[in-house]
Formats: C-alpha cells, structure tokens, sequence
C-alpha cells in the first residue's frame, strides 16, 4: 500500500520515520530514500544506528532548487533518477517490508524527477512505500491508500525562528 503524507505543516518526515521504526521493529527491512536533502539530518543520524534501515547515499549539502544553475539542475535530476532507481533496487527484495520515498513530491514537483519513473516504482513494488512532500501532485494523490495532510497551524519559523537541531534537522 502507499501512504503520502503531504501539506504545508511540520511532520511529514517525522511520520515516515516513525513508520520506518516500527516496520524495523518487526524485523523488516526498510529502505530509505531522501530527496533535495543532505546528509545532515537528524533522522539519518538515529535510522543509521537501527538494524536493518538501508539509508541510501545522499550528497553532504543540497542548495535550494531555486537557486540551481542548470548544469547543477541536470546533475541534481540524473542523481535523483539514479536514487529512485536504487530504492526501486533494493525494495523489491522480499525481505523488504517499507520503501521511504522523503520528500519525492517536491523533487517531482520542481522538475527535478520525473513523475513518470515514479508512478512506474509504485508500479513495479509490493512492499509498503511512504511518500512525503508538500504539494503532491494529483497522479500521487490518487494512488495513496492513505491520505494525511499536515496543516500548519502555528510555526516559529512565521516569528522569525529558523530550523533548531534535534527539531526541524
């Protein structure tokens, strides 16, 4: 089944994590796969140590998709391609009970990965996929068996607090 945890408020990534836990916990294997995140995560950091969480690689720092020259936009979308391809790799192994697909809307979304080769990865899997991002496009809408949608209601980011360790990264 595919879960999409999608919108505008905190706890989409935290979500999927959470889910990833609990599949660990059951001795399955998880596979995560991140997309326009770097390595500094606070959320890698903790799966790296649970056995049996496959994290694949992710480069150290990502910059914003906005500020991409285009050579850097050609290179972030053929990495991203070669990222699903990996997860699609390793998710369709038996022992394989959950592919996290963090923040694939957004690469979709931004042109940086094509939603062709995605639905085509949920095609392929018979394992549990997590899907997360803002504004999922309606072709992965309609392909979630569960739909969560994170509002915002109140955020320190609108008072001026930036990202805080161990919270938001």
């Amino acid at each position: 089944m595919v879960h999409l945890y999608c919108g505008e408020g905190k706890g989409k990534t935290t979500a999927a994590m959470g889910l990833a836990l609990r599949m660990a916990g059951r001795n399955r294997e998880v596979v995560v796969a991140q997309f326009l995140k770097g390595e500094d995560s606070g959320e890698r950091l903790a799966l790296a140590l649970v056995p049996g969480v496959h994290l694949l690689e992710v480069p150290e720092k990502v910059k914003f998709s906005f500020r991409l020259t285009p050579e850097e936009r050609e290179a972030e979308r053929a990495r991203n391609i070669r990222l699903l391809a990996l997860a699609r790799e390793a998710a369709v192994a038996p022992s394989c009970g959950l592919l996290v697909l963090d923040e694939v809307c957004a690469a979709v979304n931004t042109g940086l990965l094509p939603l062709e080769d995605v639905l085509d990865c949920l095609d392929s899997l018979t394992c549990e996929v997590v899907l997360t991002g803002r504004d999922p496009v309606p072709e992965l809408r309609d392909r979630a068996d569960y739909l969560t949608e994170m509002r915002k209601i109140r955020h320190p980011f609108d008072r001026g607090v930036y990202a805080r360790t161990g919270i938001e990264r």
